[in-house]
């Protein structure tokens, strides 16, 4: 791209994509879909590091959702290995870097060891605040939106709020996310065009951006890309801009 950066607006500060890609990837090469999410690890290793590096202070990354269990049952064990094997690999790594890892979505269908792994990485990069990796595995967004609403529910039996008092500040604090700021940029890898419950309520206002690349082959220029796409945008909020009538 040759737009004159100078003329840009500010960069996304967060990102959210979801990596769509693996299992055709791999297909391709005639390789099972197993083989494509480990690779696609490598893809998360490469945009991790290059997120911060380009002034990005949130990720968040689609890892597996809550209708990903319709899945064979060895590629959903494949990718419950993955986020062991990508946890117990790079966490001293990523804690060194100053980087805190949340993982959001639901938790009381996991296996207890995997639950323990998820606290460990957690609890290990609590104090972390240089970079923010959030990593949604087992979420979805009419799940995360439904479990809030239940917490509001039980909020107003017990008498702790008013119903009159739920506005979106109440709500958005029983999210998941309660802790990270709304998205800015949404990417999807492998030329899909839909958010697949991804981040409901979070990306209300996110610019949305559809690449062609398959996810195990997202690189940083992709990344770099993309941003400068989204410096380019003008976000309204639902406004107009300023040389409208």
């Amino acid at each position: 791209m040759s737009e004159d950066v100078s003329a840009l607006s500010p960069g996304p500060r967060h990102v959210a994509i979801i990596m769509d890609g693996n299992g055709r990837w791999a297909k391709a090469r005639g390789r099972p879909r197993a083989f494509g999410h480990a690779r696609g690890v490598e893809a998360v290793r490469r945009v991790v590091e290059a997120a911060g590096e380009m002034g990005v202070r949130h990720l968040t990354l689609f890892s597996f959702s809550t209708e990903n269990w319709n899945r064979p049952a060895d590629e959903v064990g494949a990718l419950f290995e993955l986020l062991r094997r990508y946890v117990e690999a790079d966490l001293e790594t990523l804690k060194g870097r100053g980087v805190r890892i949340r993982i959001i979505g639901r938790r009381d269908d996991l296996s207890t060891e995997l639950r323990s792994i998820i606290e460990r990485a957690e609890n290990g990069t609590r104090d972390n605040q240089d970079f923010h990796l959030t990593i949604a595995f087992n979420y979805g967004g009419r799940d995360e939106i439904v479990r809030a609403s239940r917490e509001l529910a039980r909020a107003v039996a017990a008498g702790e709020i008013e119903a009159d008092a739920i506005d979106s500040t109440a709500f958005a604090a029983r999210l998941d996310t309660a802790e990270l700021p709304d998205v800015d940029l949404v990417i999807r890898t492998s030329g899909e065009q839909r958010i697949s419950n991804f981040l409901l309520w979070q990306a209300a206002y996110a610019e949305l951006l559809f690449l062609d690349v398959l996810w195990p082959d997202f690189e940083p220029k992709h990344l770099a890309d993309a941003i400068e796409c989204f410096q380019q945008r003008e976000r309204r909020y639902g406004g107009l801009d300023a040389g409208a009538a």
